[in-house]
């Protein structure tokens, strides 16, 4: 696997206030990053990270995910996630917030799908960080918010892709992380 790109997915684990078809779009961004040969991370949970996950699993792609439970007992049984559609879910016991910063530092970059609180905080220690990052635009959820934050927030960050489409999404973000790595 060497120095293939490694890209974070962050959205809604519940996906009731996201766009009708998330769970199509997530799966397509999942199969287009597997296509690629990207390695996809998620946060080992439901809703959008679990159809991203999906998606790149089903299509030969490589998946990681991070979990906020101790062990998979607690993973299952406490935190009520799900297991399926990772070749291997690292247990870091740190609980959301902790997990959630992981995340967003194992990957080259992050794409955002719809999303919560969860995904708010790893989109703020992503710009924080100044890290890579891709909103899917129009796919609901406190992605609305997002452009909001950066204005509010006065600080530059030109490593940002904003796009409607997933499969131009996975594109042009591929495209800046290929200039920003290598």
């Amino acid at each position: 696997m060497g120095n293939k790109i490694k890209i974070s997915i962050s959205g809604a684990a519940e996906t009731t206030n996201c766009h009708p078809n998330v769970n199509e779009l997530a799966y397509t961004i999942g199969k287009e990053l597997a296509k690629r040969g990207v390695i996809t991370i998620t946060g080992a949970t439901t809703g959008v990270p679990f159809w991203a996950a999906k998606g790149a699993y089903e299509n030969n792609g490589y998946v990681i995910g991070f979990s906020p439970a101790l062990n998979p007992k607690e993973h299952v049984e406490v935190y009520e996630l799900p297991l399926d559609y990772h070749h291997i879910i690292f247990y870091t016991g740190l609980g959301h917030s902790g997990r959630n910063l992981m995340l967003v530092r194992a990957g080259d970059g992050v794409i955002f799908i719809c999303g919560r609180t969860g995904t708010l905080n790893e989109f703020i220690i992503s710009y924080e960080e100044k890290k890579p990052m891709a909103i899917l635009v129009g796919s609901g959820g406190e992605e609305k918010h997002m452009d909001e934050i950066i204005k509010e927030a006065r600080k530059e960050h030109n490593k940002i892709i904003w796009e409607k489409d997933p499969v131009v999404l996975v594109d042009k973000f591929l495209k800046l992380l290929e200039n920003e790595l290598y």
